[in-house]
């Protein structure tokens, strides 16, 4: 366990923490996405996305790693980095790709979404990683002022299917 300051601590996600993660993934999107999205389609997306066969086989995959966010023992919020070709876009074995940056709504607000970054950068600058890259959704402006603050630029989208819904993300990077 590592210790970044006095209240939250960054933790390793093993597969034994697979029910952990399951519900903490499936919580933090709804909370982060339920209001901007039909019922029917945040449904169809949690089934098909946070199964515990789809989490087992991402967690067992070398080239990515999850990080849980805790404060007094308790998850509440989680990473997901992707390095070489786990990234779900560019494959460049310069970069790094954080895939997932989720925090609990009753924890927004309080520096947890900042230190899950900073691991990001921690562990993107210990690998000699080029630049991190992720995207996000170009309606979700919490996120979008998040990274822009932390010095990420838009440099492109993509098309992200929520349900029967074709949502579309900006790709944003951070050069290191």
């Amino acid at each position: 366990m590592k210790e970044i300051n006095n209240t939250v601590h960054i933790v390793p996600v093993t597969p034994a923490d697979l029910p952990v993660l399951r519900e903490l993934a499936r919580q933090t999107f709804y909370e982060a996405f339920s209001e901007a999205n039909t019922p029917e389609d945040l449904q169809k997306y949690l089934d098909a996305a946070f199964t515990d066969q789809k989490l087992r086989t991402e967690l067992e995959e070398v080239l990515s790693a999850f990080y849980f966010a805790k404060i007094d023992d308790q998850p509440v919020g989680y990473l997901k980095v992707n390095v070489g070709a786990a990234q779900t876009e560019l494959h460049e074995p310069e970069s790094m790709e954080i895939e997932r940056i989720y925090v609990l709504a009753a924890y927004l607000g309080q520096g947890v979404g900042q230190v899950l970054f900073e691991e990001a950068l921690r562990l993107a600058r210990a690998q000699a990683r080029k630049y991190l890259w992720l995207g996000v959704w170009e309606h979700n402006a919490r996120a979008l002022r998040f990274y822009e603050k932390n010095g990420f630029v838009a440099f492109g989208s993509h098309s992200f299917r929520l349900g029967e819904d074709e949502q579309t993300d900006i790709l944003m990077r951070l050069t290191l």
